[in-house]
């Protein structure tokens, strides 16, 4: 279908078109009406013109066959695609601006930097628990709801792990945008969801100093560079950067994705939670690296896998939480918490462990957060916490500790459980009584509502 000859009021698959909004070096988008509904659309329409290259007519079929497989707040909602012989995609149209429109005014204060990330971090987790990888994550492919919550649109170069990867049997060479694409990807895989990670890696870092990390390469062999070459550390750029953010920005954008964090949960973990952050060597780095690592790099590459071979799946890296009650009475019970958590991180050793307490509010005064000696509260459990946690099988790196003040103690676990994407969580119930039978108990409400697993720990009595 030819771009100049769409006009407002044709009608397409039912649909009318409305009002031009872009025009692509690949499709144009229109805003469209019709077809039953009310809510607010758009169609892509690919551009088919003599002598396009097939990456064109292939990447919308792969959209055409992902994007329908997708649901939720971080994907446009699908609603209609035509066929080869009147191709389109007609999807909700998402009211605001893409990310783009931020470069304009890099760089972008630090604590804004984090603040995207984490909602691009959980976006990317939504796909990924989907089944799909982005592979072309960049500020124009990220749109921000008028709720807050990222959307990821433009599927065209994705993989869905239930799908045939059309790309990757069609084409021999590596397909992506120069600026973002992962060293995994320039070497025929594109099945590691730690690609997007990368490619936010690479946003962050642009966010927050204004520089690409490896520029904006346009030839393949200037792409390869980033197989053994690292960026140069953000604080060299800007002194004033913080470390914990370069702690995160630079493990991003690590070469072997086994570095990386786990998963996109782990990753919107650490930029929401920066104080928790376990600091290495990278988070001072100021210099570019020695010449002598990256030519070992180099050397590695040459003797690593072929072209396209599968690489090891992630580790399964589920974020835990351990809803710790500190009390004395329930130090028994504390042991047995610390017993089941231990025999579960043992199975999954890639875990994070988030080790939580509630400081309890009353509604109805004002409370005294501080002791008869004067310290305070807060601070005292988060040292219990870490007590209580000593022995638990994992790094230091691995494991974080929260403290909340709330007269709602189960709204405040199911709360931080539904921030964070906890995956699991692991709570101790005390013996039964009339009152907790009547008032219902933490145990009971954390289970009834929380968004994932959970296991309830009890002590035998007697």
């Amino acid at each position: 279908m030819a771009a100049h000859s769409l006009e407002p009021g044709q009608a397409i698959g039912g649909f009318v078109l409305e009002t031009l909004l872009h025009t692509g070096s690949m499709a144009t988008l229109w805003q469209v009406s019709g077809a039953g509904t009310s809510v607010p659309m758009v169609m892509k329409i690919p551009l088919l013109r003599h002598g396009e290259s097939p990456a064109t007519i292939v990447g919308f079929e792969v959209e055409r066959s992902i994007l329908p497989r997708l649901s939720g707040v971080h994907v446009p909602r699908f609603i209609a695609a035509g066929d080869f012989d009147q191709p389109y995609i007609v999807m909700e149209r998402i009211p605001g601006l893409s990310l783009k429109s931020r470069l304009q005014i890099l760089p972008l204060p630090y604590d804004e930097v984090a603040t995207i990330g984490a909602k691009v971090a959980t976006a990317l987790h939504d796909l990924h628990r989907q089944g799909a990888i982005h592979l072309d994550l960049k500020p124009s492919n990220i749109l921000l709801r008028q709720t807050g919550q990222a959307v990821l649109i433009d599927f065209g170069l994705s993989h869905h792990n239930q799908l045939p990867d059309l790309l990757a049997e069609e084409f021999q060479v590596p397909v992506g945008t120069g600026a973002y694409i992962s060293p995994e990807q320039l070497m025929g895989i594109r099945s590691d969801p730690r690609s997007d990670l990368f490619a936010l890696g690479v946003m962050l870092y642009f966010f927050g100093t204004a520089e690409r990390p490896f520029g904006d390469p346009v030839r393949l062999r200037e792409w390869r560079r980033r197989l053994y070459r690292q960026a140069l550390p953000p604080r060299a750029l800007r002194e004033d950067f913080p470390p914990w953010l370069q702690e995160v920005v630079l493990r991003c954008l690590e070469v072997d994705p086994s570095e990386r964090h786990p998963t996109a949960a782990q990753l919107a973990f650490d930029l929401r939670h920066p104080e928790q952050i376990a600091l290495t060597s990278r988070a001072m780095r100021r210099k570019p690296e020695k010449v002598v690592q990256p030519l070992r790099r180099w050397l590695g590459m040459m003797r690593s896998a072929p072209i396209g071979a599968r690489p090891l799946p992630p580790p399964k890296a589920p974020i835990v939480m351990a809803a710790v009650d500190l009390s004395a009475e329930a130090e028994p019970l504390g042991d047995a918490l610390r017993l089941a958590i231990g025999r579960i991180l043992r199975t999954e050793p890639a875990a994070r462990l988030a080790c939580v307490n509630v400081l309890k509010m009353s509604r109805l005064r004002l409370d005294d957060f501080e002791d008869p000696q004067g310290r305070n509260l807060h601070l005292q459990r988060l040292a219990q916490l870490k007590r209580w946690a000593h022995s638990l099988p994992l790094p230091a790196d691995a494991v974080t500790y929260h403290v909340f003040e709330s007269p709602d103690t189960a709204g405040a676990l199911i709360d931080y459980a539904s921030a964070n994407h906890v995956d699991h969580i692991i709570i101790g119930a005390r013996s039964s009584s009339t009152l907790r039978r009547y008032l219902g108990s933490v145990s009971s409400r954390v289970v009834a509502e929380a968004p994932c697993t959970v296991t309830v720990v009890r002590v035998r009595d007697g």
